[in-house]
């Protein structure tokens, strides 16, 4: 996973919740890393919107794309119609159309790779008092481009399996297809998978798999499950990519019920800066922050989510710690 761009012009969005939060703890451990960035602040998202009436506007949209990337902590989106979903809407501004979400822990090690720009979240809707609908959007091209990404990471990996649910949906036929003629063209080995099956085979034989390309909510709804398996969404990192730009956030929400209270836990924070790193080709940093956070929770040094009694700057200084001594 590598970035196109020389320089490092990072957009720095804190967001909502325990976003600031946790993004204060990635900037700290990049800074421990000796890495120089050039940081962007943008203030996107609920809180804006409720000062101004603007969530993100073009300007904002504008200087991001003056940016190599996204550093991205957590927005939280109402349930009201005149709220457009700052995430949503970055993701196809910049084109982001591949979500690729690492789990790892003992013998569990996969991937999902998630299409991140159609399927349920298109936002076509037409909705009224009698009636709700939501256009499923499944198309060749785009099908074509996750599956084709699915197949680079899985180029140094082990397998594919490709989540589908062609047997009710028609339009995952599309999506099954186009990925197994992906996969022969790439001559990686593959096995499909109905959804429902993919849920229950994580729940009782995680390590069986190795990569799972999927559509937009199936995806999103697997990786959660994906999440639990190995501890908690407090943990988990991801990477948004697209052809120019890329987006790396913590799969988490902005939990706004224990926002500044400082038990957030930093660490799916922490690890998507280090995605964000092996992005821009800092491989090496990227793997010290990788091992100082493992360190750090193999000693016990954890939140209370995952059953330790630190703080968030607490756990947050363990890592920079360990960094320091590296």
């Amino acid at each position: 996973m590598s970035g196109r761009r020389a320089e490092k012009r990072v957009a720095v969005v804190k967001g909502d919740g325990v976003g600031p939060e946790v993004i204060e703890s990635a900037l700290l451990v990049l800074e421990a890393s000796s890495i120089d960035l050039d940081q962007v602040p943008v203030d996107l998202g609920f809180g804006r919107w409720e000062r101004t009436g603007k969530a993100m506007t073009e300007e904002d949209v504008d200087l991001i794309k003056g940016c190599d990337c996204v550093l991205f902590g957590a927005v939280t989106t109402p349930p009201d119609p005149d709220y457009r979903s700052v995430l949503l809407t970055l993701r196809k501004e910049l084109d982001l159309y591949a979500n690729i979400r690492p789990f790892y822990k003992g013998k569990i090690d996969l991937v999902i790779v998630r299409e991140n720009t159609e399927g349920m979240y298109t936002g076509i809707e037409d909705v009224d008092e009698a009636r709700a609908t939501t256009l499923r959007v499944i198309t060749r091209s785009g099908s074509e481009r996750i599956a084709e990404k699915a197949c680079q990471i899985t180029s140094s990996r082990r397998k594919l399996t490709i989540v589908h649910k062609s047997n009710v949906l028609k339009s995952d036929s599309l999506f099954l297809r186009t990925c197994r003629d992906t996969a022969d063209l790439w001559s990686i080995p593959y096995q499909d998978m109905l959804v429902d099956a993919a849920a229950y085979n994580l729940v009782i034989g995680p390590e069986k798999f190795d990569v799972i390309v999927t559509t937009n909510l199936f995806g999103d709804i697997l990786s959660d499950v994906a999440a639990g398996i190995i501890g908690g969404l407090g943990l988990c990192p991801s990477a948004n990519l697209g052809e120019r730009y890329a987006l790396f956030e913590p799969i988490h929400g902005s939990a706004p019920d224990i926002a500044g209270k400082g038990v957030a836990n930093p660490v799916g924070a922490i690890r998507s800066a280090a995605m964000m790193l092996e992005w821009f080709g800092e491989v090496e940093k990227a793997r010290r922050i990788e091992v100082a956070v493992n360190d750090t929770l193999n000693a016990g040094l954890k939140t209370p989510d995952l059953g330790g009694y630190l703080t968030t700057e607490e756990v947050t200084g363990a890592v920079v710690k360990l960094l320091r001594r590296s």
